[in-house]
């Protein structure tokens, strides 16, 4: 039992040591998305959607909720945030080349329609993040059509360059 209590107050020592060294936020100044909203240039409709479903994650500017605050949840929510931006990062939209951009839109469809984003772990908490049929043909609706945009080379036989 000793041995027990001491593990039990080694746990609570470090929960409490855990709760001032804090993992960075990830908040960015100004409008983060301007690129990419000016390049694919949503519907009003699908960037509140974006907004609401998808840039906490998948952007520089996260909106954390109160549980953000206490660890271990905040190391989690960060781990979540930088795993998310490095898939996709609607504010970096600006470095990414036209061919990295078409797929990167094409993923986001696969996503959406295999309703694997938004993350269910996201969607628990924030309700309004679930997306509805209407929701979801939109988003779809839009992004294949924004990533017409950007065409991608594909090399022929003989060195000929087509694009898509």
């Amino acid at each position: 039992m000793k041995t027990f209590k001491k593990i039990l107050i080694a746990l609570f020592v470090v929960l409490i040591v855990m709760q001032f060294i804090r993992p960075d936020k990830n908040t960015a100044q100004g409008d983060y998305v301007a690129t990419f909203v000016a390049e694919t240039q949503p519907t009003p409709e699908v960037k509140a959607v974006l907004k609401t479903a998808c840039f906490d994650c998948h952007s520089n500017n996260t909106v954390y909720p109160w549980y953000a605050e206490v660890a271990p949840v905040s190391y989690w929510l960060a781990d979540h945030v930088n795993e998310g931006k490095e898939h996709l990062n609607f504010s970096d939209w600006a470095n990414y080349a036209p061919k990295k951009k078409a797929h990167k839109l094409e993923e986001l469809v696969e996503e959406v329609e295999k309703k694997e984003m938004p993350l269910e772990s996201y969607t628990f908490i924030h309700q309004n993040a679930r997306l509805t049929p209407e929701q979801t043909a939109a988003i779809i609706s839009w992004a294949k059509g924004a990533r017409s945009a950007y065409p991608v080379s594909v090399k022929k036989e003989g060195g000929e360059e087509i694009h898509e």
